[in-house]
């Protein structure tokens, strides 16, 4: 039921009547649309619910009457209002347009639209559709459910809407917005391989960007290479340098938000061959269960100096098996 049809429903023969009256459609001439230039509606009108509606009609001066109709039931004929429905209004009546307009528009306002006009005692015609949308709201969910693992279970959504609207489901976690669960700095020697190393966990999976102080690194850069997984990246370096060590940044970002982390490159000294001999020494100065005090002899020298001779003594038969 349109725009004032549960007004005028008990006066339908005598809307229908008046109408004939006005318009004088003689014997036997169809009202049919689209016979002329004129009057011609505009397109289908889609607005909102709670948004007004504007219905505009193309005349010219050779009409002489001019109505707008919701089926079969006036709203406005020329400047008289013939609807007691306070949100319809005239917006203009002139010599080239007749529009109005309904305010705060309901679901029960959606359909067909007619402008009507008189030329010549031939009555003319023009359509427009008014289709009226609606938000979607959910009017009916499941509550809260304990149940054991392993068991079935049913949701139920129910949501209302024009057009009908589209219900989809996703599993909200604690975890859903990025954060990063493992972070590793690293020590790599000058001119070696190192990598540092971002796990992040996200729904969406997470996009990653890595920073040096305040510079984000682009892929490419020489001897860098940035290594991309649903959940992890890696900032891989393949010939370190000086210029390389530091503080770098790694971001995880989806489109609930974003987090992240600061890995430290640092120098690591290699081993020198005086390092691996003192360990060399001092591993063979440690005693062997079966293997004899070690024994210090001072032997006469010139000058001040003294030489210092260090035996071991051992017996062959008491020795470790990996000696032998």
């Amino acid at each position: 039921m349109g725009v004032c049809g549960s007004l005028f429903q008990p006066w339908k023969c005598l809307v229908v009547v008046s109408l004939r009256l006005l318009f004088l459609v003689p014997t036997g001439v169809p009202v049919r649309s689209g016979d002329a230039t004129f009057p011609k509606a505009m397109d289908n009108v889609t607005v909102r619910q709670g948004e007004s509606a504007t219905l505009r009609c193309t005349i010219d001066n050779r009409v002489t009457r001019v109505a707008w109709l919701n089926r079969s039931t006036i709203l406005y004929a020329g400047n008289d209002k013939w609807c007691l429905d306070p949100r319809v209004v005239l917006l203009s009546n002139t010599q080239t347009q007749y529009s109005i307009e309904i305010q705060n528009v309901d679901v029960y306002d959606e359909g067909p639209y007619t402008c009507s006009v008189q030329t010549d005692n031939h009555p003319k015609t023009s359509r427009v559709h008014l289709i009226v949308q609606v938000s979607p709201k959910i009017v009916e969910i499941s509550s809260d459910i304990s149940i054991n693992e392993g068991n079935n279970i049913s949701l139920t959504c129910i949501a209302t809407g024009r057009p009908e609207p589209t219900v989809t489901w996703r599993h909200i976690s604690p975890k859903d917005p990025p954060y990063i669960s493992e972070a590793k700095g690293t020590g790599v020697p000058v001119g070696q391989k190192g990598t540092l190393q971002c796990e992040a966990s996200a729904v969406p999976s997470a996009e990653f960007q890595w920073y040096k102080d305040d510079k984000r690194l682009v892929e490419g850069k020489k001897g860098v290479k940035v290594e991309n997984r649903p959940f992890l990246s890696k900032l891989i370096f393949f010939n370190v340098s000086e210029h390389d060590y530091g503080n770098y940044t790694c971001v995880a970002s989806n489109k609930l938000g974003h987090t992240n982390a600061s890995l430290t490159l640092f120098e690591l000294n290699e081993p020198t061959s005086s390092t691996l001999l003192q360990e060399v020494k001092t591993t063979a100065l440690t005693p062997w269960k079966g293997i004899h005090p070690i024994v210090h002899e001072t032997f006469p020298s010139s000058g001040n100096s003294a030489k210092v001779c260090l035996h071991l003594c051992l017996i062959p038969h008491t020795l470790p098996v990996d000696w032998l």
